[in-house]
């Protein structure tokens, strides 16, 4: 038997069918025109890796300028000091060997210049040697010895006759802000008296002590900007002075 759908339901489909369409969909395109970008030849990103490991290395492997300056080691000689009266200075064979007949010693820093002391200054103020920085005359080291002290007077007294013959002294003692003085022994129980001076201007350390029926007296002098910026040089300078016999 045959199967018979009525006109109306059929009309109602296919109504629905027309009337109610998908919207249309946009196909997408094929993957094949998506667009790559290029990618850099293998050339240039070797050359490009390579130079940016190459400037890293040098980055790590460099030294900063101020870094190497700051810490280059300062080097010194030690100066052989004959103390010689001025009537024996400049004698016959006098210098042929400071070491042997060396009464005193002090570390010289590489660099700095001796100052040849004149028969009429040894004979006025007793000064033994000298060596000052050619950079800043005023930074230096110098010796003075006075004969007939077999011991050490007060430390004020001392000092105090140290500047009747040394006008940079007086100059210094006369614009001080403030005076240390110590007294230290060395492993020999030899007495030394130690002063700081911390003037306007100018900073001094001065080392004293008997020995040999002498009176010496070490002397590192400079320049306050000389003194902050050479503070551990001047420093060691001046703790190298030692009488011979006594190290």
């Amino acid at each position: 038997m045959a199967t018979m759908f009525s006109p109306s339901t059929f009309s109602s489909t296919t109504t629905n069918n027309i009337t109610s369409p998908k919207p249309p969909q946009t196909p997408l395109p094929p993957k094949s025109h998506i667009p790559i970008p290029p990618s850099k030849p293998l050339i240039t990103t070797l050359t490009t890796t390579l130079t940016v490991t190459a400037a890293a290395a040098a980055i790590l492997t460099a030294s900063p300028p101020s870094l190497a300056d700051s810490t280059a080691e300062t080097t010194y000689q030690i100066f052989y000091g004959t103390a010689a009266n001025a009537a024996n200075y400049g004698g016959y064979g006098g210098n042929s060997d400071k070491k042997a007949s060396a009464e005193y010693v002090y570390d010289v820093p590489d660099g700095w210049k001796e100052r040849l002391v004149s028969k009429v200054e040894k004979g006025t103020n007793e000064t033994d040697s000298e060596f000052y920085n050619p950079k800043k005359k005023s930074e230096k080291e110098y010796l003075t010895f006075l004969s007939g002290f077999n011991q050490l007077a007060p430390k004020d007294a001392v000092l105090n006759n140290l500047a009747l013959s040394d006008v940079n002294l007086q100059d210094l003692l006369a614009s001080v802000d403030n005076v240390t003085s110590e007294e230290r022994k060395d492993k020999k129980r030899q007495v030394y008296y130690v002063y700081e001076i911390d003037g306007v201007a100018a900073h001094s350390l001065i080392s004293v002590t008997c020995a040999r029926n002498k009176l010496y007296a070490h002397f590192v002098n400079a320049p306050m900007t000389e003194w902050n910026r050479d503070h551990d040089l001047l420093q060691h300078v001046h703790e190298s002075f030692k009488t011979t016999g006594s190290f």
